[in-house]
């Protein structure tokens, strides 16, 4: 889709597993014949971490019956082969997705997220997930539920218990709140990532790519660290008045994810910062961001004008649902997003329960899966405008896996005897990849 056919193999011991081989045919390349087994899908979820995170705070660690920490090693799998490259030589895919809970001691917490600003609540006739990351996401909560001042949880889950999931979503969209609905579970397969806009490419790359990274926060800083493993030249932009949202939480996972990234600060609110970033982008092999379509069109920097203009240009675009009106709108992070796309559904289907899976896994699965598409558009030559959702990857791996039938019962069954026959307990998240400098 992305790129002429060409082949490719594993890079060392890195297996490239059926999932991997889906990705790889998806952008065009050709992988070698026959998918490895790799390990059973149960003891990749238990060893990874991620079974660890998931559950009642009290109660026993649960097993999700989707594969994400099988697809989070084929993306990773088929970056390394694609690059010819050992990035991250001591890690697994599954690795990357407890990375953030290993550094923070992150512990399972049922309906809540791990970090406790998203929560799964009950409406009058089913579920929402609901994530109020930011300060002034409360400063909304008046306005959205059309009550006094609901400065806590417990008032918040009784209003909303009051109102219908439709309505709340529709509303609190409108807002600008990260609010889903929880009940769906995606049946039909989808796309990973969309060419949205494509101009004349060139004959492929002669030097490893510049890239300008405009993202934040986790997926794409993961995403562009990848590229940087690789051989990218990675220069981090931000705005002088809001710089990445990550600096104000952990430094280290900060650091992990930035260091040795060049560093460049602009008043993205002022003409000559808007036309320095203008400058930079037209320097760059690939360009990374993981707004909201209108943030940079206010600037009139409009990414399909700028693949026209700039030769051999890559363009990825990171969003919550993608770059189509309305939901190019909405709000999303890692954990509602995984909620969004079924993850909690199924876990209630399976365990009679409604869990969070992991810690915001959407965020980390989706910068693998872009790491590679951005990579494979740069190899074609570029000329590429692509976009990837939180939700719609998480979705992917849903339904790219899924079992006959969609009976995720039987298959949660059979992969926790699997755990039981062969004596293996979950291990907690654990740091694989150590900060070796700041990049502040």
């Amino acid at each position: 889709m992305l790129s002429p056919v060409y082949p490719v193999k594993p890079v060392g011991d890195a297996p490239l597993n059926a999932y991997a081989h889906t990705l790889l045919r998806d952008l065009g390349a050709t992988p070698p014949d026959g998918a490895a087994a790799g390990d059973h899908p149960a003891r990749l979820w238990a060893d990874s971490g991620l079974m660890a995170l998931t559950g009642a705070s009290d109660g026993a660690p649960c097993m999700c019956p989707v594969p994400l920490a099988a697809c989070a090693d084929g993306a990773l799998n088929a970056f390394r082969a694609i690059t010819a490259t050992p990035v991250f030589p001591t890690v697994t895919g599954a690795d990357l997705l407890a990375e953030r809970a290993a550094l923070n001691a992150l512990r399972k917490n049922g309906p809540r997220s791990t970090g406790g600003h998203c929560r799964l609540l009950p409406a009058r006739d089913g579920m929402i997930g609901l994530n109020l990351t930011r300060e002034e996401d409360w400063d909304l909560l008046p306005a959205w539920l059309e009550a006094g001042e609901p400065r806590d949880w417990q008032r918040v889950g009784a209003l909303v218990e009051e109102r219908t999931t439709a309505s709340l979503v529709a509303r609190g969209r409108l807002l600008g709140l990260a609010v889903v609905d929880a009940l769906p579970i995606p049946g039909e397969p989808c796309h990973w990532v969309d060419v949205v806009h494509a101009a004349d490419g060139g004959p492929g790359p002669g030097k490893t790519p510049r890239v300008i990274d405009l993202s934040s926060l986790w997926a794409g800083p993961l995403c562009s660290n990848l590229w940087q493993s690789a051989g990218a030249e990675v220069i981090k932009v931000e705005s002088s008045l809001r710089a990445d949202g990550a600096r104000f939480g952990s430094r280290a996972f900060f650091d992990l994810l930035n260091r040795g990234k060049e560093s460049v600060v602009l008043d993205l609110h002022r003409p000559s910062g808007q036309q320095a970033l203008r400058d930079l982008i037209r320097q760059a092999d690939i360009v990374l961001e993981a707004s909201r379509p209108r943030a940079l069109r206010q600037m009139g920097i409009f990414a399909e004008e700028l693949v026209d203009e700039v030769p051999n240009l890559t363009w990825v675009s990171i969003t919550g649902y993608g770059r189509q009106e309305p939901q190019a709108n909405w709000i999303a992070y890692g954990d509602d997003a995984g909620i969004a796309a079924g993850l909690s559904a199924i876990m209630h289907q399976v365990t009679g329960d409604w869990v969070i899976c992991g810690d915001a896994v959407a965020d980390p699965l989706t910068g693998l899966h872009a790491a590679l598409a951005g990579w494979a558009s740069w190899l074609a030559g570029g000329g590429h405008l692509i976009a990837l959702s939180l939700e719609q990857t998480v979705r992917h791996c849903i339904t790219a896996t899924a079992p006959q039938g969609n009976n995720y019962c039987d298959r949660q069954k059979q992969w926790q005897r699997y755990l039981l026959e062969h004596d293996i307990l979950p291990s907690p998240p654990r740091r694989k990849r150590e900060v070796l400098q700041s990049a502040r």
